[in-house]
């Protein structure tokens, strides 16, 4: 599809402490390691003819233990799409026995527009994703 996203890499300070966070979110939505290097890894997802890279990076250079801080220039935050509102709930699931940090629990949020129904959650270096069903 022309202008969809082909691939995201996101730095972390460390990409293999995040593997574990990473691989288990990214698997439960379909994505599947697909290379591992010194410096982190990448999982990529399929659909027919659609492909879709997440890759994960260890931070480097002189910020590379910086917080990660949404409302500074960069990434706020990263939204998947989800099958249908039993697909986030279950994602919710997925992100308790995890034990991942949960910032808004399963709800509508109907001033991003009619049935928008979402989960917000943080990787381990706080990085804001989002997992999102919208009929």
């Amino acid at each position: 599809m022309r202008g969809g996203i082909h691939h995201i890499d996101l730095t972390v300070r460390d990409a293999h402490a995040s593997r574990a966070f990473y691989e288990s979110v990214l698997r439960f939505m379909g994505y599947r390691l697909a290379d591992a290097h010194p410096n982190g890894y990448d999982f990529d997802c399929r659909d027919g003819d659609t492909f879709w890279s997440i890759g994960i990076l260890s931070a480097r250079g002189a910020h590379a233990d910086r917080v990660h801080d949404r409302y500074s220039a960069g990434l706020h935050h990263i939204a998947w799409n989800a099958a249908s509102r039993e697909d986030v709930d279950a994602m919710h699931a997925h992100l308790q026995s995890i034990g991942a940090n949960i910032t808004d629990p399963p709800a509508d949020y109907p001033k991003y527009g009619p049935g928008y129904y979402a989960v917000f959650f943080t990787d381990p270096d706080g990085l804001k994703l989002e997992y999102v069903f919208k009929p």
